[in-house]
């Protein structure tokens, strides 16, 4: 471990990386969560390595605390308080790609009948989708955008986040951290 920050020294290899290609990540989820987060699907690293957002860089952690939805800044090996503090991570597709194009449509669309059995089953508040070209395609929403959806998955609503991918410039961490705001007030209100 990285003694400053608590991160693990040894890193996956190129190769170990590549060789994750395919690979998925058990959900991160229980009954009644406020939020279950839907990402597109993991990222090589993160398959490599078994832990979502495992990237040093990520910023679903920093933004998902400084929207005030967990205590503390959680790490990617940390994932199981996400569940303590009502928070769930799941996945439209479970198969990594070293970007998120990389998936097909039908991929995506495909992806909305399993996070809707999910959503019945775990009855989670609201499903936040976590990327608006996502949502688009899977949804067959070609011009939605951020935030509230008229769509329910189960009883839970829907709510359209920015993906937190470094890859997505549009929104540095401070515009992603107040889309994620967003959401956490509409929760406490």
């Amino acid at each position: 471990m990285d003694a400053d920050r608590g991160w693990p020294t040894r890193r996956p290899t190129r190769e170990e990386i590549a060789a994750a290609a395919g690979r998925g990540l058990p959900d991160v989820i229980g009954p009644d969560l406020r939020v279950l987060f839907c990402g597109f699907n993991p990222g090589l690293y993160s398959a490599a390595v078994g832990l979502p957002f495992a990237r040093r860089g990520s910023r679903f952690w920093p933004a998902l605390h400084g929207a005030g939805f967990t205590d503390r800044q959680l790490r990617p090996w940390e994932h199981a308080e996400l569940l303590r503090q009502g928070l769930g991570l799941t996945s439209l597709s479970n198969r990594a790609t070293a970007r998120a194009d990389e998936l097909t449509s039908e991929e995506l669309v495909a992806g909305v009948t399993g996070l809707a059995v999910k959503a019945e089953r775990y009855r989670p508040r609201w499903v936040a989708i976590l990327g608006v070209t996502a949502y688009r395609i899977a949804f067959a929403q070609p011009t939605a955008g951020l935030g509230p959806r008229p769509e329910r998955l189960g009883a839970a609503r829907v709510w359209v986040l920015p993906n937190p991918s470094g890859l997505n410039a549009h929104f540095p961490l401070p515009a992603l951290t107040a889309e994620f705001a967003r959401l956490r007030r509409e929760l406490d209100g």
